[in-house]
């Protein structure tokens, strides 16, 4: 029952049992520890990794046991955990950040700067309720076990929060909501800079990659491109993976530091533009026009010598 399906996992669980730790350890602290609040908020990022791993390679051999793992991750990430079904296994890993997915990156720009970076997640956020509302719908109609399943981690959510702010509102804002909203963002933050600026039609440049420190303690997530090509390939393997196919993605594709990107492209920037990224889906678009411009008028010479020579 407790066996896991790869034992790289034993470090998930450490994670988990990490986040757990230190909510009841502050929770019964008179004040707060800041160092061990700022990795709080770090281990709730962590979780919210964890649970787009765990709905595409769930933990556990055992269904009772991956169910369980459904409702840890709930009440640690802040959202239920099944929402990635509809809008990311289901929606954004077929589309990839074309037309029609839900967390497409430029749905109202074109650009990437900090203001587009920053009003992403709720934009994001907003868009993805529908397919989630969608799928609960089916899943009542289809398959009430795992309905009820997915339902009760809403209320899940809602006990801890109404428990929670019986016992102190203050604590639970500070170490349950708060965490829960940083994770929420942060992964959302996650996606959208792993595909704005790439072309969301190639085979290999759709996703930028971060193979950094952070990737490493964030349970190599930043591997994206090689996410996108085996979406049911464990976090674990991603690195090997990642590697066979490295040389062949554009190199401004592949950022060694993530906060070396974040400085550079929305701070620096703003004062060298041309520290920015550059978006490979526009170099497509207008290269697909200049195609089609020069090939309209030798259509047109040929049409012309074809009328003389008559």
């Amino acid at each position: 029952m407790f066996e896991l399906k790869y034992s790289a996992d034993r470090r998930t669980v450490v994670y988990m049992i990490i986040t757990t730790s230190l909510l009841i350890l502050q929770w019964n602290l008179s004040s707060i520890i800041y160092p061990v609040y700022i990795l709080s908020l770090f281990m709730a990022i962590s979780v919210a990794v964890i649970a787009h791993n765990h709905n595409h390679v769930p933990m556990w051999k055992s269904r009772p046991m991956n169910i369980f793992t459904d409702y840890w991750l709930t009440v640690f990430y802040g959202f239920p955990a099944f929402g990635w079904i509809p809008t990311h296994n289901r929606n954004h890993h077929n589309l990839n950040n074309k037309e029609g997915d839900f967390t497409i990156t430029y749905r109202l720009s074109e650009k990437n700067n900090l203001l587009t970076l920053l009003s992403y997640p709720s934009m994001s956020s907003y868009f993805q309720q529908k397919p989630i509302r969608d799928y609960l719908k089916l899943l009542y109609k289809s398959n009430k076990t795992n309905f009820y399943f997915a339902a009760f981690q809403y209320v899940a959510l809602a006990l801890l929060y109404i428990g929670g702010l019986i016992l102190d509102w203050k604590k639970t804002l500070l170490f349950i909501v708060i965490p829960h909203q940083v994770a929420l963002f942060s992964i959302l933050i996650f996606n959208y800079l792993q595909h704005v600026h790439a072309d969301e039609e190639s085979d290999i440049d759709h996703s930028r990659n971060f193979t950094g420190f952070l990737n490493t303690l964030l349970f190599n997530n930043g591997y994206h491109t090689i996410h996108h090509k085996r979406a049911n390939l464990h976090w674990s393997l991603t690195p090997a993976e990642h590697h066979k196919i490295e040389n062949m993605i554009d190199p401004a594709l592949n950022e060694k530091s993530f906060w070396r990107f974040i400085v550079r492209t929305y701070f620096a920037a703003i004062f060298v533009p041309r520290l920015g990224t550059v978006s490979k889906r526009l170099q497509r678009i207008e290269a697909k026009k200049n195609q089609a411009a020069t090939t309209i008028p030798s259509t047109n010479e040929q049409r012309t010598t074809s009328v003389h020579s008559m």
